[in-house]
């Protein structure tokens, strides 16, 4: 079952997101000892998501939309928040002291960064409801079985951005200042992009 949640976990890592882009972007600019404390962040909350999700409380999502709105729009605005930081971040400037996501920021509080930013998508935990009930149903998963399958997609998250944060610190020596300049303002665009999406998705 570990196995199966790992492969199925490598899929949705293929749909590359704001946060894979933020790890390469810290892995470039800051190395790879940076990086993986923004990954220890993600596969913490990825892990409190999914788990979450095998413990019914994406049914307490579904009994109250409401909700759902809520904390869509949250996550909209975080994001958002988030790219302006980057892009502002390139002259110098910061939206809220500690959340720098432009290269040579404040390492110490890369961590906490990612942990708000993994935090503010908890409609994850919808994704996983849906697919650990079709587990259950269709599969004939038992419990013990969703957990497993639940604790090899935690590992895949491990595994694909300790990846992209190794592959990004080999070329941190080789990437002029400029380059980061570019990507730190590409990521924020991108980071503006998906809150907009977020915000706007039909729930």
């Amino acid at each position: 079952m570990v196995a199966k949640g790992f492969r199925f976990g490598m899929l949705l890592q293929i749909a590359v997101g704001p946060v894979c882009l933020l790890i390469l972007q810290t892995a470039i600019a800051d190395g790879f000892g940076t990086a993986e404390r923004g990954v220890l962040a993600v596969v913490l909350v990825d892990a409190i998501f999914i788990f979450a999700a095998i413990w019914g409380i994406g049914a307490l999502f579904n009994r109250f939309p409401q909700a759902k709105v809520i904390l869509k729009i949250f996550g909209g605005l975080v994001l958002i928040l988030f790219g302006l930081s980057s892009i502002l971040g390139i002259f110098g400037l910061s939206l809220l002291p500690g959340l720098n996501l432009t290269a040579h920021s404040d390492n110490q509080n890369f961590f906490f960064t990612m942990l708000l930013l993994t935090l503010s998508n908890p409609l994850t935990i919808l994704f996983w409801a849906g697919v650990f009930s079709t587990k259950l149903a269709e599969e004939n998963f038992q419990r013990g079985q969703v957990y497993a399958f639940g604790g090899g997609a935690v590992l895949s998250t491990a595994f694909f951005l300790s990846l992209v944060s190794f592959l990004g610190s080999l070329i941190n020596a080789h990437v002029p200042a400029v380059f980061i300049q570019i990507l730190n303002f590409i990521v924020g665009l991108v980071l503006i992009s998906f809150g907009l999406r977020t915000m706007l998705k039909k729930v």
